[in-house]
């Protein structure tokens, strides 16, 4: 499975951003899927992710209320919409594919990685 993240871009603080992230094939829609973020100099961190028919989805607390995931199975879509931004919202995001159908916070759950998008947040 390959996965191509886009939307990401430079922003200023309380601006907003759509991520989006197509799967080259149907099997991700059969998994978990989700979005982590990795600073400079941190480690890759759990953002939101999502069950494999939308059913149940969640968000790490430190963007609870201002992001919020979905997915279109039809399109073999996950998207990430991002409200509110702040400058610690800077980081490279990552979608992902999980290795079971429900969804995962840890890094060691996932089976495929994006290429990674860039999001800038300006104060």
């Amino acid at each position: 499975v390959q996965l191509q993240a886009s939307g990401g871009g430079l922003v200023q603080t309380g601006g907003s951003l759509r991520l989006s992230c197509a799967a080259s094939r149907r099997t991700a829609s059969n998994n978990g899927m989700g979005w982590f973020r990795q600073a400079p100099g941190k480690e890759r961190e759990f953002v939101a992710g999502i069950h494999w028919n939308g059913g149940m989805a969640k968000s790490a607390d430190s963007v609870k209320g201002r992001f919020t995931i979905s997915r279109d199975n039809a399109k073999n879509t996950v998207y990430l919409q991002m409200n509110s931004l702040k400058p610690d919202d800077t980081a490279v995001y990552y979608c992902a594919v999980a290795r079971s159908p429900i969804m995962v916070t840890s890094t060691s759950g996932i089976a495929y990685w994006g290429q990674g998008t860039l999001v800038t947040v300006s104060s």
